[in-house]
């Protein structure tokens, strides 16, 4: 159990839960796997903004229940000058539109596509989701190039497979420093 003392007069103010055991580190364990995923998360990074990229990634890390990326990438999106007010308002972003570019709206909805997958119809086989709907990925078409867009795909499919490990393994927030995988 993890207690909080105010330093001033020395009491105990709050006591907090203990911190869960992590089933395994896969990391260890799966030492070349994990220097592949730093890799892949490098390349996929390239040409895009910082701050939207840790964007992306802390909204897939929300949809998806990642408390270890969550925690890493708010540390990283706050060292790359992002505000609290957009890191806080980012779980709403579709009721706080107002604190957000049309480039980075664009970004959070694919995000949201790609990461659920549960909209979409496919013309060959009817409805019933699974696919990113044509309007999402042609909103986000307006605002990156055909490179970027690459690129930012390939940056939600690679913060979705780090989700996977994190929530699978689950691995521990509270102790990432700022650019500590970089």
């Amino acid at each position: 159990m993890t207690t909080e003392t105010d330093i001033g007069t020395g009491t105990t103010t709050a006591e907090y839960a203990p911190e869960p055991t992590p089933h395994l580190d896969w990391a260890k364990l799966a030492p070349d796997v994990f220097k592949a995923m730093i890799r892949l998360d490098a390349a996929a990074g390239q040409g895009l903004d910082p701050r939207l990229r840790e964007l992306v990634k802390i909204r897939a890390s929300q949809l998806n229940h990642c408390a270890l990326c969550l925690d890493m990438h708010s540390k990283d999106a706050l060292a790359a000058g992002e505000s609290v007010e957009r890191i806080v308002q980012l779980s709403a972003w579709e009721e706080s539109r107002h604190f957000y570019t049309g480039k980075e709206l664009a970004a959070l909805e694919l995000t949201e596509a790609v990461t659920v997958l549960t909209g979409g119809t496919s013309q060959a086989f009817g409805s019933g989701g699974g696919f990113v709907p044509d309007e999402v990925y042609e909103r986000a078409a307006e605002h990156f190039d055909e490179t970027e867009l690459a690129q930012l795909i390939a940056a939600i499919t690679v913060i979705n497979a780090w989700n996977r490990f994190g929530v699978t393994c689950r691995r521990t927030p509270g102790h990432y420093r700022p650019g500590q995988h970089k």
